[in-house]
């Protein structure tokens, strides 16, 4: 088995055995670094990159949207418009190419990475995610 395969293996045995807030806080991982390397590009001058990583943050943030249950946590409707900010944010900053947007979009999920944190490790999990996509309920 090659290098790659068993990455690949890996990765989907850690998301597969993960708990709900660990998956959250996954993607907000991969939503940050999407960002980070869209960021990284606009400050290289590679412009041709910087659509790909916004529009997989886009899609995560959409993932979020969507698994969001808004009736099981009273913060759930805030969370959506949240997650909702932040894709239009995302499609206005892979429109404009502006570093300040994309920086903004980072700031928010890195924020709420860490409140996701703060909750998995007191036990609370991730109650406001239905699952959809994500495998979390």
């Amino acid at each position: 088995m090659s290098y790659q395969n068993n990455r690949d293996e890996y990765l989907k045995n850690s998301v597969m055995s993960a708990s709900p807030a660990a998956l959250l806080i996954m993607l907000y991982d991969r939503a940050i670094l999407d960002i980070r390397r869209a960021e990284s590009a606009v400050e290289t001058g590679n412009l041709h990159l910087v659509s790909g990583h916004l529009i997989h943050a886009q899609d995560i943030v959409t993932e979020l949207t969507n698994s969001l249950d808004v009736t099981v946590w009273e913060g759930g409707a805030q969370l959506r418009a949240l997650y909702l900010h932040l894709y239009s944010a995302l499609l206005t900053a892979n429109l404009t190419k502006s570093s300040e947007e994309m920086a903004e979009c980072r700031e928010i999920l890195e924020e709420l990475r860490v409140g996701w944190r703060e909750a998995a490790a007191m036990g609370a999990g991730a109650p406001t995610h239905n699952g959809g996509g994500l495998g979390v309920g």
